[in-house]
């Protein structure tokens, strides 16, 4: 724990629970029996749906052996897909802790992304082991959030409602979008972070870095003015005393 914190790696919180609430509302949902520990979770029928706002958001059961949102990629590509997560998540990891001192947004982004990527990674990987139905990465993807939406295509399919989705999926997309959305302004609070402090004058320079460069190089602008002051102070005593000789 105190390594996290000290790493700047306290969004790994985040990511943990992300995978806990993505499993449970997905066990609650398919339902699970284990009993050597008297745990048995009745869960919903395959395709029962119910309303929670009306037809707006239902929860609707139903299981997805590809990829994100319902989108099939076929029995055969299913192990590419496994082991796919599998090294997106290894990787997604490395670069989070390589991010560490880089700004929070980026580094939540990735931390939701690495939540969503391990909890669809471990349906895929043991769900088919513990529910008895395929060996290992073979297994299905639980969804049940249903929400409606207009009408539109995608992969020439035509959707009514939005594909039925979890929370793993809803946190990659959230994630994602985050970095697409701001990543430029992540890059600008960065520059302007690694810039020396001063203020910034209308042709666009610091003038608080000229007025150190100019005392490097010698007096600054107001040590001149003290100076031209005391200069014009002398002058005038001496006029003065060559007044008073005459």
């Amino acid at each position: 724990m105190k390594l996290l914190k000290k790493n700047g790696l306290k969004v790994l919180y985040l990511t943990g629970f992300i995978v806990v609430a993505d499993q449970i509302t997905k066990i609650l949902v398919k339902g699970i029996s284990i009993p050597f520990l008297n745990i048995h979770i009745e869960g919903m029928k395959y395709a029962q749906s119910i309303d929670v706002i009306g037809s707006f958001l239902k929860i609707t059961y139903v299981e997805n052996p590809g990829m994100a949102f319902g989108i099939d990629v076929g029995i055969e590509s299913k192990i590419f897909l496994s082991l796919f997560s599998l090294a997106a998540s290894v990787g997604i990891l490395y670069y989070l802790i390589r991010v560490r001192d880089q700004k929070l947004l980026l580094r939540i982004s990735l931390a939701m992304i690495l939540g969503g990527a391990i909890g669809n990674l471990i349906d895929r990987t043991f769900y088919g082991i513990i529910y008895n139905y395929a060996p290992v990465f073979y297994g299905s993807v639980v969804d049940f959030l249903n929400v409606e939406f207009f009408d539109f295509s995608l992969f020439g399919k035509t959707y009514e409602r939005w594909p039925i989705f979890n929370i793993a999926d809803a946190s990659v997309t959230i994630g994602v979008f985050l970095i697409i959305f701001f990543h430029r302004s992540i890059q600008q609070v960065e520059k302007t972070e690694d810039t020396p402090a001063g203020i910034m004058d209308a042709d666009g320079k610091d003038n608080g870095q000229t007025v150190i460069e100019d005392e490097v190089g010698g007096k600054s602008a107001s040590e001149e003015s003290v100076s031209a002051d005391q200069n014009d102070i002398e002058l005038k005593n001496a006029e003065d005393d060559n007044r008073k000789e005459v």
